[in-house]
């Protein structure tokens, strides 16, 4: 992941963060909250997907699924 994109993802998740504060400080719902961040860090993903650590689980699936069928 290049430096511009990473840099967009951090300041998304920054936002999501002050978002979910914000939230919590109103008083809602830790449930509402929680379902708050798990939605916006799925979209995060699909708008700002990172390359890098789907290729690792890959891999990591991978191995593991070889490990298993011996």
């Amino acid at each position: 992941m290049d430096a511009g994109v990473r840099q967009k993802r951090v300041e998304a998740l920054e936002l999501i963060k002050d978002k979910a504060l914000g939230m919590a400080k109103e008083g809602r719902d830790s449930l509402e909250v929680r379902d708050f961040v798990t939605n916006a860090k799925k979209e995060l993903a699909y708008e700002l997907p990172d390359e890098e650590a789907f290729n690792k689980a890959v891999r990591a699936t991978q191995a593991y699924q070889r490990k298993k069928q011996k």
